[in-house]
């Protein structure tokens, strides 16, 4: 393992730490997406089933695991478990990801898949539709305009995991010569989802203020 992939995986670690610790201390999700958790949740059972059958290292086994049991549990709070739940705006978080996001990324997973076999098709699937996931977090942002710290936080340090996932992939890369043409180009689409979230985030962070949307038409 490489300081850029730890560096990411931290990252990661981070925003669903922030993500928790919001809900817990305001007891609300307002302007969190449901449905992107629920994305990441699909992300991970596809990505991570491998568990079953597969150990690669202690840390490896723990961070997937970790990943998919807080995502469950974040996806639980915000639909079921009160005082949360009462705050979750199903009529704004209505992006449907169901009809416009996985029937594509499903088809590119089956036709970009390096080897056609279930395992590698699944993988495939899983970071053509990581690289989307965000969706329906920006467009719920954008109907906010204004958005609390804890929440552009943990959107920032979702944005910064993966640009560094990018940064591994770039240094194995050069070590090695390993290269995953469909991570890269996943990867890629993911973090240009970020570009407009980032320059107001960056904005509000040397203004010292929230963050705010109200200068921009679309975010995404």
């Amino acid at each position: 393992m490489n300081i850029f992939r730890l560096c990411g995986d931290m990252l990661h670690v981070t925003s669903i730490m922030l993500l928790l610790y919001k809900l817990h201390k305001n007891k609300s999700c307002a302007g969190v997406s449901c449905r992107t958790q629920e994305i990441y949740a699909i992300v991970f059972f596809l990505r991570y089933v491998d568990l079953a059958w597969i150990f690669i290292s202690l840390y490896n086994s723990v961070m997937k695991s970790m990943f998919i049991i807080s995502t469950l549990y974040l996806v639980y709070i915000m639909r079921y478990q009160p005082p949360v739940a009462t705050t979750y705006d199903r009529e704004k978080d209505s992006f449907k990801y169901e009809i416009y996001l996985l029937p594509g990324c499903a088809v590119l997973g089956l036709l970009t898949a390096h080897e056609w076999n279930l395992p590698e098709i699944m993988w495939t699937i899983s970071i053509w539709l990581e690289s989307v996931a965000i969706v329906p977090q920006l467009v719920l942002l954008q109907q906010m305009r204004e958005v609390e710290n804890l929440t552009s936080n943990f959107v920032g340090a979702m944005g910064a995991y993966r640009a560094f996932y990018i940064l591994n992939w770039i240094y194995r890369y050069m070590e090695d010569g390993h290269i995953r043409w469909v991570g890269w180009l996943g990867g890629i689409v993911q973090t240009a989802l970020y570009l407009d979230f980032f320059y107001y985030f960056m904005k509000s962070k040397v203004s010292g203020s929230k963050l705010s949307l109200q200068d921009t038409q679309a975010i995404v």
